[in-house]
């Protein structure tokens, strides 16, 4: 068994790796960004059996298109990925089951709660690999299962040994609603969390049209959520306003767009950064060159960050349930990889390839 990130280790970068087991390649994930719309680098990888996808966000499913650098192999994605997909390639994408065959090899998979339909990825049984994907068991909508045990464990650690709890973070937030908020943040992913956390604190609610269409075709998926999240969705999609360009500011408006990069709310951020009539509040990374940065920068925005990956004590928890042989901390850059390696009890790889 050969394992290789191609992307993804030692740096926020795009998701990426390549695994080579009982005469199979299998490509796990091809992201693009977060910063810099940076893709992997493919040269010399040869044809690859079959590319799995963890979830749909860009840095693990945006590079899609370099399938064909690969051989164009068949890809593999969970329902709710497929069916809330934009981009073609992966909307003729192949069901993953929760228990099944690809290419010769056993892959089980579980809900990893991070976002709709993401799942962490077991390959090879327990002498395989546990991919997680990104991961989080701190959220109230997206459905989370502890991963299987597994010799090697390639983990989110995208928060290196950050170790502040969602509930906390909450409190820090709702301390802001004292006046109008604007939160950018992806359609599929925490913008639905935050916003029902602002609706049950009682500060009004407005979901841009992105966020609505999650929300309606989640509602229909209830094994891929939190128990009761499927009326809880329904109900904040019937009390929520509908966020547009010309909306006035009220309460909490979550719009798609995690950096204010683009559509509605790289509008109404522009429109607030200059008329300072509503808080602009980023909770996810802030990617280089992107508004978010810049705002955040010259005091236009405030970043408070909202748990969607492992803290160090979900790392701990993660450690716990894989009981791994040796783990590689994806999506954190190397001071943070350092960390973790005096910090778990596990050993943490310090290279981008392992053989075993």
């Amino acid at each position: 068994m050969r394992l290789r990130a191609l992307s993804g280790f030692g740096v926020k970068g795009p998701a990426s790796f390549l695994l080579e087991m009982a005469g199979r390649r299998l490509l796990l994930d091809i992201g693009r960004g977060p910063d810099a719309d940076r893709l992997p680098d493919l040269a010399g990888v040869g044809p690859v059996d079959a590319i799995l996808v963890s979830h749909g966000h860009a840095d693990h499913a945006g590079g899609l298109h370099l399938a064909e650098q690969v051989g164009s192999p068949p890809i593999h994605a969970t329902p709710p990925v497929i069916a809330l997909a934009t981009d073609p390639v992966l909307r003729a994408a192949i069901p993953l089951d929760a228990r099944g065959v690809v290419c010769g090899l056993s892959n089980e998979t579980g809900p990893a709660g991070h976002a709709p339909g993401a799942v962490w990825m077991r390959i090879g049984g327990a002498d395989g690999v546990l991919y997680t994907g990104d991961i989080s068991d701190e959220g109230a909508i997206w459905r989370y299962a502890a991963p299987l045990p597994a010799r090697v464990l390639i983990a989110d650690a995208s928060y290196g040994v950050a170790d502040a709890g969602l509930p906390d973070q909450i409190a820090e937030l709702a301390a802001l609603a004292d006046a109008p908020m604007l939160l950018p943040a992806p359609a599929h992913g925490r913008g639905l969390e935050i916003a029902l956390a602002f609706q049950r604190a009682g500060v009004p609610v407005a979901l841009c049209p992105a966020h609505r269409r999650v929300a309606r075709v989640m509602a229909d998926c209830p094994g891929w959520l939190v128990a009761e999240a499927g009326p809880t969705l329904r109900a904040l999609l019937d009390e929520a306003a509908v966020l547009a360009p010309d909306s006035p500011p009220h309460g909490a408006m979550i719009a798609a767009g995690p950096n204010a990069e683009s559509g509605l709310s790289a509008a109404l951020a522009a429109r607030f950064a200059a008329d300072g009539t509503a808080r602009i509040v980023f909770t996810g990374h802030l990617a280089a060159g992107t508004p978010s940065q810049r705002m955040v920068q010259d005091g236009q925005a405030l970043f408070r960050r909202w748990n969607v990956h492992p803290t160090l004590s979900g790392l701990r928890r993660l450690l716990d349930a894989v009981r791994p042989e040796r783990v590689i901390p994806a999506f954190c850059e190397p001071e943070a990889v350092a960390a973790l390696q005096a910090t778990v009890p596990v050993p943490v790889a310090v290279g981008a390839e392992l053989a075993l």
